[in-house]
């Protein structure tokens, strides 16, 4: 097999152009494939995945999906783990860690707290969600690293110190960096971002988490999860014309739902997949995050294999061609649920407002728009993102421009485009779409998160506006983009973005309506088409890469005391080993309620750092069902109404426990655990609602509080914002076993109800330490 793979390399490099230096390596030592171009060190070990899966298909004796391949491959302990979707806790041992850098901020502050000299795993930084969209790219990269020179400084120092490469502002959004460099089939690798998952477009188990689990992997523990159920979405037929990869998931999030996925793994298959570009899975999965999704993937094909040889990897593909058998599903493998999709009959779709699982085909949508009373002129299209910002998204985007600059026609409505990389920045510059997006009035932002999470300084209309905007990101949540609770935010494919920003129009369909050229004559766009890979090879820009030193021991972290950024941790207090007897409860939260609603972004990323401060904004977008207000509760001591934050640090001075209540799906969206730190800070002990969204469930759990659910749902109507609490009956707080809760009306009465929970045995050691941060200081100290 050996002069197969190399005579095979050498066909890919000469083929493809791919950078030289990569060769080297591979023939020294067929079996040592780097696991990026970065760590030259670290190599991916498929003989282990193969071992691991030989172990587990033995004992559950029947075919694997794809998704039990690659996480039951990353088992600590194949032989002896028990095994059951959607009910065992499964430890693995993930092979890498990314952060972003309004979440490494907090997760390399409880790394340093943890007293560990360096990272165990390969772990990178990545500076994309600090820079404001305002003017354009150059003059808002340049004022982002004035602005953030203290917080960038901390993410340098401290990657060097601790052995995380840093991949400085302007480089680029995490998920398309990860997606060109770092992930790749039968990868398993954890992100303080929820839409980590994009790298499953590679084939790999890539998982949104919070930074204390980050910190687990980054210090060589074996990291827990739920075992996952698999979703099974087939795919037939095939794309063409306007229908795209992001209608894909537009489809499913209206087939699912915003919760539907959660706890689950949507795994893609059948003869459909081979129609998609490696970039064009990546948005499906990357959205797959909008669902509730665990993570999604796609098997191992030709499409990743000349994406990874494009991206510099042949290396990689000739390795994992050996081992394909492992990167897809066995025959014969058996689903929890199976959906299908024929994407030959696939129409556009655009989804929203306000929810991302609000789906319309594209045909639909004016109508739908003038019948609910929404907006229909577009005010701004906004194309780019983690999601829609690969080279074939904007190719696609630039032909349809092109065509409306021929009839003499520009954007009516505003329109701006995001690169997901430098090296995206840079190609579509060499290779002229940059200009014919510009052309068509056009503004190319930063290779940064920007609008797509709040980061947008917006002008043209005001607070409380109503008005439309269309976009081809991932998440469209009441003021997600613009803080503004009346923008009405629509999700759909960048060339849908285009097209509508040409019309300025939600009433346009470019299927079937025309537009008239700057002659008066009317025409009709033709659907677009364009390379899903640069004809030559891709340019990587400017070099915006640290490497870590290979002794940091000597590398300084300065954190001031008097910093606002950022703020060393304290420990939180550890359980008293009483029960939680009559707490206040701070808000009864009305309807949807994100991590955007528990702990704003925006104006408030600049404090990512600094616990105390970001504080300020916890709960301030929930609305208070006792008024239906946000911001606004009541505080139970006074009887005066005021802002969340404040009332909950009145009660946290006055030594006062409290709780939250709220409804289906709390804490969907973000992998923020800001939204858990923040409770736990400012004196939370409890959050009660009918389900929790997974992610936002487990930072509850590390960080010592306690997310219970609703036995029977209907018992959150019993709960009034003015009653106490009492959780009872902790001493023997048990896996599987529901805990007490009495509530107590301010008439005297009671009544008793009983919450579940998902606690394992090691989470409870958690609750009972403090934190899983103390818990891993308490375990440090019993073996040195």
């Amino acid at each position: 097999k050996v002069p197969v793979l190399i005579l095979s390399f050498f066909q890919q490099a000469l083929n493809s152009g791919i950078r030289r230096y990569h060769v080297a390596p591979v023939l020294c030592q067929r079996a040592k494939v780097a696991m990026s171009h970065f760590e030259p060190n670290e190599h991916i070990n498929y003989e282990k995945l193969e071992k691991n899966i030989n172990i587990v298909r033995k004992r559950l004796d029947r075919p694997l999906t794809l998704s039990e391949k690659i996480v039951y491959g990353h088992l600590d302990d194949p032989a002896k783990q028990e095994i059951e979707r959607g009910k065992t806790y499964l430890r693995l041992r993930p092979d890498r860690v990314a952060m972003q850098d309004a979440t490494a901020q907090m997760a390399m502050l409880q790394f340093i707290s943890s007293g560990l000299p360096k990272v165990a795993v390969p772990s990178t930084i990545h500076c994309d969600h600090l820079i404001e969209a305002q003017s354009g790219g150059e003059k808002d990269l340049r004022r982002a690293k004035d602005i953030n020179q203290e917080v960038y400084n901390f993410l340098a120092t401290a990657g060097a110190k601790y052995g995380v490469g840093f991949w400085k502002p302007g480089s680029g959004i995490i998920h398309q960096i990860i997606l060109e460099n770092y992930s790749y089939p039968g990868v398993m690798l954890i992100g303080t971002d929820s839409h980590t998952p994009n790298g499953g477009g590679l084939g790999g188990i890539c998982i949104g988490v919070g930074g204390a689990d980050a910190v687990d992997v980054m210090a060589g523990i074996p990291w827990e999860l739920k075992c996952p159920k698999v979703i099974g979405v087939k795919l037939t037929g095939k794309l063409s014309g306007w229908s795209s990869p992001k209608d894909v998931i537009l489809k499913v999030a209206g087939i699912l739902t915003v919760k539907g996925g959660t706890g689950a793994i949507i795994e893609y298959h059948g003869p459909g997949v081979d129609s998609i570009s490696c970039t064009g899975m990546a948005t499906i999965c990357n959205m797959g995050a909008e669902i509730g999704a665990t993570t999604s993937v796609f098997p191992y094909n030709a499409r990743m294999k000349k994406y990874l040889g494009k991206t510099g990897r042949a290396d990689i593909a000739a390795l994992a061609d050996e081992f394909q058998q492992h990167l897809v599903p066995d025959s014969g493998c058996q689903y929890d649920q199976v959906i299908e999709i024929n994407l030959s009959e696939l129409k556009p779709h655009i989804n929203g407002p306000f929810t991302p699982d609000l789906a319309h085909p594209v045909s639909d949508i004016g109508a739908v728009a003038e019948k609910e009373g929404w907006p229909v002129d577009i005010r701004v299209g906004l194309i780019g993102s983690c999601t829609n910002s690969s080279y074939e998204d904007m190719g696609r985007s630039a032909a349809v421009a092109k065509q409306a600059l021929a009839h003499g026609l520009k954007c009516k409505s505003k329109f701006t485009i995001t690169p997901g990389s430098e090296q995206i920045r840079a190609t579509i510059e060499r290779d002229g779409y940059a200009q014919i997006l510009r052309d068509v009035g056009g503004l190319v932002l930063a290779n940064a998160c920007g609008p797509c999470i709040g980061q947008w300084d917006r002008k043209d209309i005001k607070k409380g506006e109503k008005n439309t905007i269309v976009t081809s990101y991932n998440r469209n949540f009441t003021g997600r983009n613009d803080a503004n609770p009346e923008t009405h935010a629509f999700v759909t494919s960048p060339e849908i973005v285009t097209a509508l920003s040409i019309a300025g129009t939600l009433k346009f369909n470019p299927e079937t309506d025309y537009l008239t050229g700057a002659d008066g004559k009317k025409f009709k766009l033709e659907a677009p088409d364009a390379d899903e890979l640069p004809k030559l090879e891709f340019d990587p820009g400017q070099d915006t890469y640290q490497y870590p030193p290979k002794d940091g021991s000597g590398q300084h972290v300065d954190v001031s005391p008097t910093s606002q950024r950022l703020q060393l941790l304290e420990p939180f207090d550890k359980w008293d080993g009483k029960d939680l007897e009559d707490m206040l409860i701070l808000i009864k939260v009305k309807g949807k309620c994100t991590t955007d609603h528990i702990s704003a972004a925006g104006p408030w990323l600049k404090f990512r750092g600094h616990l105390d401060n970001i504080s300020n904004n916890l709960l301030i977008g929930a609305i208070n069902i006792e008024n239906g207000k946000a911001n606004s509760v009541r505080n139970a001591l006074t009887q005066e109404f005021g802002p969340v934050p404040d009332t909950a640090r009145y009660y946290k001075k006055m030594g006062v426990k409290w709780a939250v209540i709220g409804d289906e799906n709390y804490g969907e969206g973000s992998s923020r655990e800001h939204a858990a730190l923040e409770p736990r800070h400012l004196g939370g002990r409890v959050i009660i609602t009918k389900s929790f969204a997974r992610i936002h469930e487990t930072n509850l759990k590390k960080q010592g509080l306690l997310p219970l659910t609703f036995a029977d749902p209907a018992d959150y109507n019993k709960i009034h914002p003015v009653d106490k609490l009492s959780i009872v009956g902790l001493a023997d707080f048990a896996p599987g076993k529901p805990l007490k809760c009495i509530i107590k009306h301010p008439n005297g009465s009671q009544e008793t109800i009983m919450l579940n929970h998902t606690f394992n045995e090691s989470q409870i050691e958690w609750f009972q330490a403090g934190s899983a941060l103390n818990r891993m200081k308490e375990l440090q100290q019993k073996s040195s």
